[in-house]
């Protein structure tokens, strides 16, 4: 196959899987979802002639680059409307947390949201992308080795957190609104 086949079937194998990494990553904000997945198949077709035979968790790993580079877009502008003084707050518009705000395990991303960006994009590529072992380390560029150590001390940090959050909480108990129960 040609690198131009290659990179075809790749497209047509990993966009849905690409695009369902970048939505769960930018927290609702959808309207850019399809330019990162743009901007990370931009990449690959670029560098299809360094896609590997199973190009999804490569994919992933540009992915993660283009969602930082998004973010740090973001950083700067948000930086500027602080500048210009012209946010919403400024103007006396709040924004109130409606009756479905407490949606069921919003517990866990509020652990998870309570760890670094390191630890959550590690459990994140194993929970959310179903990656093994070897594909994370693919993801985040590392070794086999270097990802395992991450990904067990990034779960011994969220069980810290949660038991935080919950100190009665056990194994088969589930903590709401930072309460454990039976």
């Amino acid at each position: 196959m040609s690198n131009d086949e290659i990179f075809a079937a790749a497209y047509r194998e990993h966009y849905w899987a690409v695009s369902r990494y970048v939505a769960r990553r930018l927290d609702g904000r959808t309207g850019e979802v399809e330019e990162v997945v743009a901007e990370v198949f931009t990449v690959a077709w670029r560098r299809r002639a360094d896609l590997p035979p199973s190009p999804l968790p490569w994919l992933y790993g540009v992915a993660r680059n283009c969602l930082a580079n998004t973010v740090r877009g973001h950083g700067r502008r948000r930086r500027l409307v602080d500048r210009l003084g012209n946010d919403d707050t400024a103007h006396g518009r709040h924004v109130a947390a409606g009756p479905e705000a407490d949606t069921p395990g919003a517990w866990v991303h509020e652990a998870l949201a309570r760890l670094s960006t390191a630890d959550q994009e590690v459990l994140r590529l194993t929970a959310w992308e179903e990656l093994a072992v070897d594909e994370v380390a693919v993801a985040l560029g590392c070794g086999r080795r270097a990802a395992a150590m991450r990904l067990h001390r990034a779960r011994r940090r969220l069980r810290a957190e949660i038991d935080r959050m919950c100190p009665e909480a056990t194994a088969d108990t589930h903590c709401v609104k930072g309460v454990g129960h039976g």
